[in-house]
């Protein structure tokens, strides 16, 4: 911890399993001259459990930008911090994210402690598709807003990751379901805890499980993005419902010439460029 400015750790700590911390990360929370903890009244069973000595202060989301300013300023007379998360990994949903941030304004050094992260987690043990995904953590709590994220997950080929309390999950499932259709989810729930559970499941029968069952512990809920051929049977279905015509305006109003147009139109519809030739001809357009 040397040098004439402080520096940033983000500690991740374990989500559930506390065996799943690493030996960096015990190790830093003992070197460091103060940890930043979401929660110290959580935080301090996890100290206590590996005997660690180092003091603590709070920085949650409803003190994060004026914390932020302060933990700034003491890293920048030389203090070395370490800020941990109530489980996971610092800065992903949580108020971390403005700490980073201020850190880089002043010139501030920060490193990233790997370790567990619920989203990554859950993801790996869904069963779904692993290779490209998208996280939207909670949604929101406004309904326009929320409205808003769920109209662009509509066409989302990526599978999704999506954090939910117990109390709100049949809620927010049956909103999926209306928004996204029926799909393959896993509920991924206490994770690396002793009654973790992956629940292969769709919106469908999730809601049918959960109508005589409640929910309990925090949940991820990982859902299949929409295929590509999802995607292009429903713009051909929109594409059928336009006369030719209009098919053809839509691309020769954006300045593309005639014979393109006929191309991409024929594309677009499944059929050869001398069918939307002849329909032209015979129609005199």
């Amino acid at each position: 911890m040397e040098g004439n400015k402080g520096k940033l750790y983000l500690c991740a700590t374990p989500i559930g399993n506390l065996d799943d911390i690493t030996l960096r990360v015990l190790n830093t929370l003992k070197e460091v001259d103060l940890i930043a903890a979401e929660d110290t009244r959580h935080s301090i069973k996890l100290l206590n459990h590996f005997d660690i000595k180092t003091p603590m202060t709070s920085y949650h989301e409803y003190n994060k930008v004026e914390k932020a300013r302060y933990l700034v300023e003491k890293m920048g007379e030389g203090v070395s911090i370490a800020l941990i998360t109530d489980a996971g990994t610092p800065g992903i949903s949580d108020p971390g994210e403005e700490l980073v941030k201020q850190c880089y304004e002043a010139g501030i050094e920060v490193t990233s402690l790997p370790g567990p992260a619920a989203c990554i987690t859950a993801l790996t043990l869904s069963g779904l598709g692993t290779r490209r995904f998208c996280f939207e953590a909670f949604l929101p709590t406004d309904k326009k807003e929320k409205q808003w994220i769920l109209s662009e997950l509509q066409n989302e080929t990526r599978t999704i990751i999506i954090y939910e309390a117990p109390h709100r999950l049949v809620k927010t499932l049956s909103e999926l379901l209306e928004t996204l259709g029926n799909r393959r989810i896993t509920i991924c729930r206490e994770l690396t805890k002793r009654y973790e559970t992956a629940f292969r499941t769709t919106f469908v029968e999730a809601l049918e499980t959960y109508e005589t069952e409640d929910p309990k512990g925090e949940c991820v809920i990982v859902i299949e993005g929409k295929s590509f051929q999802e995607i292009k049977e429903a713009e051909i279905k929109s594409f059928e419902e336009m006369s030719l015509e209009e098919h053809m305006a839509l691309y020769e109003d954006k300045g593309i010439d005639r014979k393109e147009a006929m191309r991409m139109v024929a594309k677009d519809r499944g059929i050869s460029k001398r069918e939307v030739y002849q329909y032209l001809i015979k129609n005199e357009l």
